[in-house]
């Protein structure tokens, strides 16, 4: 069937999106501005210009149909499109040039870019960076797929057909709870000898995670997973509470381990030293891509972001 995708609007498509969001077409209608009569019109006719029902009616309200879960999905990525689209433009009024997208692993995040990118703020005063945190396998996905423009994630996902550069290294460490018996001594650990315990880990996707089964299944061992977080200070709540022990890197959760008052242990493992890199698609000709990823994979940067001139 060929959809008349012409007969689509902004203002029916975020009608749509606000009944799937409220269950309620009335709620929807006053949300947008519209009379009752004209919101349930244009419900209809986008149906119409689908061949399928969006949603179902029943007394308590409106609950989206398969294609009605479909709609809303893609409507919603169509209107934040539209509000980039405006806020880009209101940019240009007030300066701003380009808009970089820079997508990151949490890694990354949590102990460089920060300062890196307010430095880099104000060198470039017309770029504005919009910034997006995934794990890193997501990282390089959505690098792929043009969600991004440039991307800096952990060593480990398959980089073919992207042109990377070494942004920086760090060191994962194991995180323990306060008094556990691991935590006694300060000698490097094998992460094998730490088998037995109950893990605390990020969510799937994670380059630590993927290091951590990879180190488990060596060892002929089961990595005894049990709670997934997305947030290094999240995971740390969790191994102060007792509930497990983890592996985090050490330069973003050494302040959390002080405040918590965690134990930890350097990891003798090779993996436990990592490469974070700076990467771009294949043959990227932006001029302003290239000098973001060439200033954030420089090693003389400080990361300590200095004050602008006055």
């Amino acid at each position: 069937m060929n959809y008349n995708l012409a007969r689509f609007d902004l203002v029916s498509v975020r009608l749509a999106v606000a009944c799937a969001q409220t269950g309620s077409l009335t709620a929807a209608a006053r949300d947008s501005h519209l009379a009752l009569a004209a919101a349930s019109r244009r419900i209809r006719e986008l149906e119409d210009a689908l061949g399928d029902a969006l949603f179902e009616r029943h007394a308590r309200g409106l609950l989206p149909t398969a294609a009605g879960r479909v709609f809303v999905k893609h409507g919603l990525t169509l209107l934040q499109t539209m509000e980039q689209l405006g806020g880009e433009l209101a940019d240009l009024r007030r300066g701003i040039a380009r808009h970089i997208r820079l997508c990151a692993s949490s890694a990354a995040i949590s102990q460089f870019l920060p300062p890196l990118l307010a430095r880099y703020g104000e060198l470039h005063p017309q770029v504005h960076i919009d910034l997006e945190e995934q794990v890193s396998e997501a990282v390089v996905t959505t690098l792929r797929e043009g969600r991004a423009d440039a991307a800096v994630f952990v060593e480990g996902p398959d980089t073919t057909g992207l042109d990377t550069r070494l942004f920086r290294e760090d060191e994962l460490v194991l995180i323990l709870p306060a008094g556990h018996a691991l935590a006694r001594s300060k000698a490097p650990l094998a992460f094998a000898d730490a088998l037995d315990e109950e893990w605390i880990s990020l969510t799937t996707g994670a380059a630590m995670l993927q290091k951590q089964q990879q180190a488990a299944l060596a060892a002929n061992r089961p990595l005894k997973l049990r709670m997934q977080v997305r947030s290094f200070d999240a995971v740390c709540h969790m191994v102060a509470s007792g509930l497990g022990v983890a592996v985090l890197p050490k330069g973003a959760t050494l302040p959390l381990i002080k405040s918590m008052k965690l134990g930890w242990r350097p990891l003798s493992d090779g993996w436990a030293k990592r490469r974070l890199l700076a990467a771009t698609m294949a043959g990227q000709p932006d001029a302003a891509i290239a000098t973001l990823v060439d200033f954030l994979a420089q090693p003389s940067q400080n990361a300590k972001a200095r004050s602008p001139k006055r």
